[in-house]
């Protein structure tokens, strides 16, 4: 799908199972599980959705799943169902390569967003894509460096220190108008400070990357969010006023997580944000 001089389409990287209660927090189980059923062990199916952007001499990858260096024990505990595969099996499909790619976009450093990010190469581990330009945030960095007893299990320095070790990785410091032209960049802080998401910028509609602002279609009403998230209130807030904005100008939100939705847009009924229709993206 097409955004200004961009054409947009999503590689989903993996398929696994999280606890539902954790996913959609002080939600009832009766009101979620309509959404997304849960199975015997109150586990529901989760993708890790990547989004791939490209134009403007530039292959710009968002996120890049879980990737294929976590241990045997990690995989069973969330039920990891891709099979172990290298970055290149998963792009092959769309016709690219890990060398095609020119800039990888980190959302943030959850194992599930970054564990692609590098790979075990002739015994080392180093960046995956060895053409790449890598962005992270300044505050998610620096919590990745000192996470949280909450935080901490998310965060696997394999995952990240290769790519400041090869001088591959490009800190930003807070949201930038056109990041790349015609890519806005957006900060929140409620999920995990220094959340980052761009947006993709069209004549009549633009592409945002919800990330775990917002990760499955369930979660677009304000008070539907993980217990995940480090601030709650926060998260409530920003998804009030980037939900108005996406009403407003039209447009429509990638989720990187959901099982069948991979984009949407919204509309406003009643005082409320709801989905208005699918898009296969």
């Amino acid at each position: 799908m097409r955004f200004g001089s961009y054409d947009c389409f999503t590689v989903v990287m993996d398929s696994f199972l999280l606890d539902g209660g954790a996913m959609f927090g002080v939600v009832p189980k009766n009101l979620w599980g309509k959404k997304i059923p849960a199975d015997d062990s109150n586990r529901i199916p989760m993708l890790a959705r990547s989004l791939i952007i490209r134009g403007n001499d530039k292959v710009i990858l968002v996120d890049t799943g879980i990737g294929d260096k976590l241990p045997d024990k990690l995989r069973k505990i969330y039920d990891i169902q891709t099979p172990v595969c290298t970055m290149a099996d998963r792009l092959a499909p769309s016709g690219l390569t890990v060398n095609d790619v020119t800039h990888v976009v980190l959302t943030h450093l959850h194992f599930d967003h970054a564990g692609g990010s590098t790979s075990m190469i002739d015994g080392k581990i180093l960046p995956t894509f060895p053409n790449a330009t890598y962005y992270i945030q300044q505050a998610q960095w620096e919590l990745a460096l000192n996470p949280s007893i909450r935080d901490r299990s998310s965060y696997i320095p394999d995952n990240f220190m290769p790519l400041l070790e090869e001088g591959v990785l490009n800190i930003v410091n807070g949201p930038v108008d056109d990041f790349f032209d015609g890519i806005d960049l957006i900060v929140t802080d409620g999920h995990s400070e220094g959340q980052q998401h761009l947006l993709v910028k069209g004549e009549q509609t633009s592409l945002f990357f919800c990330a775990d602002l917002i990760p499955t279609s369930a979660h677009i009403p304000t008070a539907w969010h993980m217990s995940y998230d480090n601030h709650p209130l926060n998260i409530m807030d920003e998804k009030d006023q980037l939900l108005s904005r996406a009403i407003a100008e039209h447009w429509i939100l990638c989720f990187e997580h959901d099982p069948v939705v991979s984009a949407a847009s919204v509309r406003e009924v009643k005082g409320r944000t709801v989905m208005d229709r699918a898009v296969d993206l």
